[in-house]
């Protein structure tokens, strides 16, 4: 694959990744919701047991300080509420409240709609395929890169 094709590749994957999420914010912007916040409602939704402050922002993929002020956010509206760990007094558990679960369901049935508009006419042998080459992108990606050297005198 030739540089120039690489690089069309990745513009087009960030600009599908913009677009993509653009809609989807655009199909929930009646829930009163930022895209983070509603973000962070799903990330929660799929935990299996309640999940501490760390432990949600790592699946969210920010930083601690960003994620505090979103559940700030989301405890005024009454959707999350945060518990103290006994065993660690630093750590907060991050629970759903049940206002958000109404929010959720829509959340996820916009989503589908969406995906599902996206995917039609789409060979399903082309997106595996295409699943195979991302998957490939994103191991390059965590591959541990090698240390720069100083150069010797």
């Amino acid at each position: 694959m030739s540089q120039l094709d690489q690089h069309r590749f990745a513009m087009q994957l960030a600009l599908l990744s913009r677009s993509w999420r653009a809609e989807l914010d655009r199909r929930l912007s009646d829930l009163g919701l930022s895209q983070a916040r509603w973000l962070v409602l799903l990330h929660l939704a799929r935990f299996q047991e309640i999940p501490t402050q760390r432990e949600l922002a790592r699946s969210v993929g920010i930083e601690g300080p960003t994620l505090a002020r979103l559940l700030d956010g989301l405890e005024a509206q009454g959707l999350v509420s945060r518990q103290a760990v006994p065993e660690d007094r630093r750590a907060k558990r991050v629970i759903l409240n049940a206002p958000a679960l109404p929010l959720i369901e829509r959340i996820e049935r916009i989503s589908t709609e969406l995906r599902e508009e996206l995917f039609s006419g789409i060979d399903p042998e082309e997106l595996r395929r295409c699943q195979q080459v991302h998957k490939q992108i994103l191991a390059n990606l965590e591959r541990p890169k090698p240390r720069k050297r100083a150069p010797l005198s």
